[in-house]
């Protein structure tokens, strides 16, 4: 079978809302590296956009799936509870950032994460109002594309978007916004358009994931808290993507000296199971009412055993810690070929989260193209790569923190020879 073959029929059968990024069509994968239909090697830097940190079918948690599917997959945790669901619960509210007592609520997907952290906030504060950043991305339903801050893909032809729901410029030092800029304009929202009393939220993400792998900055993240309790205001972090020890820690917020009131997560939590959470303040979390949260899917035993697994594996192989070298020694190779790639503009990304932007040569305007260029080489060459950004001009990298040495050097090679050749076929 020929992923030519595949596509075709893909093309006939599926919706063309679905995007893609490549036409490989994978057969199996272990740890970093996938096979395709054809045969074909290549490296995961992409990982099912940090989903899979602890790698393609780790033994421990692809055991812990077995075992629990050979029990029961399914019974509807409202109908007839489980015990792991109530041990993930336990384990979380543990781990996710803050000093007070929390609670946790499963549920299937990171925008239905995002929905219900909405619904929960506007129950506990009474107001119907939600601040979002410029960039970020929240998922594809319509409160998540509500919140998203960026129209092509997301928002086209969708037709309005859900009220009260308004967006603030993220600061970015490289496109010339300050955090000094970005508070005014909270300020001035404040002042024009919007009673800070109504405001039931304001909703972020720790580094900006779709958006351009943009970090939010210690004095944003302050500035945010204070005017939050100035003003009754929840703060909810979006650690979707960021979550799970891609950026060297646990969770993202543990690098700041502020804590959220809430935290959705998904994406890494079940090492490629879906499952999703909203973590939070315990009094926040039993603002709803019992049938306000839930779903039949929400928090299936598959996905919470996988979970449970999930953070033995990061604990067991200190993954925050091997996160931090492999972003460390990535970030260097990035700086070597920078001094001969000028259009490389900034390299960035605490941990393993790490991105590099492009613009054109002489620094006048984002560069796209280059950035696609990088992609498509590498991906001829065996390394699967993902771009994000508002202007498309970003690469991130996103491997299994799993990764094996040898490995990982063969892929900083193939990217290398990539960037070179992207820059000769300009």
């Amino acid at each position: 079978m020929l992923n030519a073959e595949i596509s075709k029929r893909r093309d006939a059968a599926i919706s063309r809302g679905v995007g893609m990024q490549t036409q490989v069509y994978v057969e199996r994968a272990q740890n970093s590296e996938v096979w395709d239909v054809e045969g074909k090697r290549y490296i995961d830097f992409a990982a099912g956009i940090a989903v899979v940190n602890t790698g393609h079918c780790h033994p421990k948690v692809m055991e812990a799936v077995r075992a629990q599917s050979m029990n029961f997959t399914h019974t509807c945790h409202q109908v007839l509870p489980y015990e792991n669901y109530i041990r993930l619960a336990e384990r979380l509210n543990e781990k996710v950032p803050g000093d007070f007592e929390k609670k946790t609520v499963f549920v299937t997907t990171g925008a239905e994460a995002v929905e219900n952290a909405i619904k929960i906030a506007r129950a506990h504060t009474g107001r119907p109002a939600v601040i979002a950043f410029g960039g970020a991305f929240h998922g594809r339903t319509f409160m998540g594309m509500s919140l998203t801050g960026k129209v092509a893909p997301y928002k086209t032809n969708f037709g309005a978007m859900m009220p009260d729901v308004y967006h603030v410029p993220f600061p970015i030092e490289l496109h010339g916004t300050t955090t000094e800029q970005s508070m005014a304009a909270l300020t001035g929202l404040f002042k024009s358009d919007l009673d800070p009393n109504r405001v039931a939220a304001i909703i972020l993400e720790p580094v900006q994931g779709e958006g351009g792998f943009y970090p939010a900055p210690a004095e944003l993240m302050r500035g945010l808290r204070k005017l939050c309790d100035t003003h009754g205001i929840l703060l909810i972090a979006d650690e979707i993507q960021t979550g799970f020890a891609r950026t060297g820690h646990l969770f993202a917020m543990e690098g700041y000296d502020v804590f959220p009131d809430m935290t959705t997560m998904a994406k890494g939590l079940a090492g490629g199971l879906p499952l999703a959470a909203v973590t939070g303040r315990a009094e926040v979390m039993d603002s709803a009412q019992p049938g306000g949260l839930g779903g039949t899917y929400g928090g299936n035993p598959l996905g919470i055993a996988a979970a449970n697994a999930v953070l033995d594996v990061i604990e067991e192989e200190d993954l925050c810690n091997r996160a931090n070298e492999l972003g460390s020694r990535l970030k260097q190779r990035l700086e070597a070929i920078r001094t001969t790639t000028p259009e490389i503009a900034e390299i960035r990304g605490p941990g393993f989260m790490v991105a590099a932007e492009f613009n054109t040569a002489d620094g006048s305007a984002p560069n796209p193209d280059m950035a696609n260029r990088v992609r498509a080489e590498a991906l001829n060459r065996g390394l699967v790569l993902l771009t994000c950004g508002v202007h498309g001009n970003v690469i991130r990298f996103l491997a299994p923190i799993t990764i094996q040495n040898e490995i990982f050097t063969e892929a900083l090679d193939i990217l290398e020879d990539s960037v070179a050749a992207a820059r000769q076929a300009a």
